[in-house]
């Protein structure tokens, strides 16, 4: 929590407080100076009594040893005034049955437990909507402290210098109480069925009371309850790891999706390989052709059949457009059964040649019989 404090000090009096001294009357406090030496127990278990009497004391001043020692003293003393109307009576019989109207095993302390421990103090427990102290009328203000109690809870309200505070076990930290709002508040809590006691008598000095004597406070940030704090912080906590599962799913998903592309990618380059393969082939039966197509053209021209050599060639062509599909077919399984038997001998491209040219020949003898 942080707070900032400007306020007057008489003259010398700063410096023993841990502030800074700007000029003569003026100074600025250290932040969180003040809030800081406010006593304020939170919450443990069912020990509100505790928390409430040390909180109002503004020190650690009882146990749980110390109340429940009280506890059983007033125990004994009931004992005793019921014993006194014959220790053979039923009422005194029910009594011994009963458990402890002071105290119980989850350490809540009775009214009168709290009352016997602030009298060690010189202090003194008046209910607050009494007709005796409401025909007091007293401003709530002039008080100096009050205790309230709501279904087996306990919290102080007490005023520290000039300002009032909710010291409330249930709370992060003190909460500061305008003049103007004290009022209201307590009847709030009148109106909730709380139980409010006046506290009268001197209470013990205290580090926070000589502070908050010559300065005031502004609280910038209201505690909150120490139940809803920590919802919150579990919150923000599972909003964290939820956030971390989700960007460690993406990258898990981008990893697949990495891991897809590369496959794609390899499988593309293995099918631009087979086509490459086949392209070459392809290039190199039409190359063949051709070299026995020239061959032909110029066995023809030399022997003088220029025409019929032409016609030929014609028809020579249609024919190897034929042999060119079929040769492909032969060539593209032959390629596939050598990428099944890498160490089978390829098919000799001579041979391929030779016979593309003799089935040339026999064209040329059906054309020119004269041959």
């Amino acid at each position: 929590m942080q707070l900032f404090y400007l306020t007057v000090y008489p003259p010398g009096d700063a410096a023993r407080f841990g502030c800074v001294v700007t000029s003569e009357v003026r100074v600025e406090c250290l932040t969180g100076r003040a809030m800081d030496a406010i006593f304020h127990e939170k919450q443990e278990g069912s020990l509100c009594a505790q928390h409430c009497l040390n909180n109002l004391l503004q020190g650690e001043y009882f146990t749980p040893v110390d109340l429940s020692s009280i506890a059983h003293q007033l125990d004994e003393e009931e004992r005793i005034r019921m014993a006194e109307g014959g220790m053979g009576s039923d009422e005194y019989r029910t009594f011994l049955q009963q458990p402890s109207g002071n105290m119980d095993d989850s350490g809540f302390f009775s009214i009168q437990v709290i009352s016997n421990a602030l009298r060690v103090w010189g202090l003194e427990l008046i209910l607050f909507n009494s007709r005796e102290y409401q025909s007091l009328m007293i401003n709530p203000i002039n008080e100096k402290a009050f205790i309230c109690n709501y279904k087996e809870h306990w919290f102080t309200i007490r005023k520290l210098g000039q300002q009032w505070f909710n010291l409330n076990s249930l709370l992060t930290g003190p909460e500061l109480i305008s003049d103007t709002y004290l009022a209201l508040f307590l009847a709030q809590l009148q109106q909730e069925g709380y139980s409010i006691f006046v506290v009268r008598g001197n209470l013990p000095d205290c580090e926070a009371e000589q502070i908050l004597g010559i300065m005031r406070v502004q609280q910038l940030q209201r505690p909150k309850l120490i139940g809803e704090a920590q919802a919150q912080t579990s919150a923000g906590r599972s909003a964290i790891l939820g956030q971390t599962e989700m960007s460690f799913g993406v990258e898990s998903d981008i990893v697949d999706e990495d891991e897809q592309l590369k496959r794609a990618l390899t499988l593309s380059r293995q099918d631009i390989d087979v086509e490459d393969e086949e392209a070459d082939l392809r290039r190199a039966i039409q190359l063949s052709m051709q070299g026995a197509a020239l061959t032909n053209t110029s066995s023809d021209c030399g022997s003088g059949n220029v025409n019929p050599g032409s016609e030929a060639a014609g028809e020579l062509q249609g024919h190897n457009e034929a042999l060119t599909a079929d040769e492909l077919r032969k060539r593209r399984q032959a390629y596939f059964d050598r990428q099944q038997n890498p160490h089978q001998s390829n098919i000799p491209q001579q041979s391929n040649i030779t016979s593309i040219e003799n089935s040339c020949t026999e064209m040329d003898q059906q054309q020119n019989p004269s041959l």
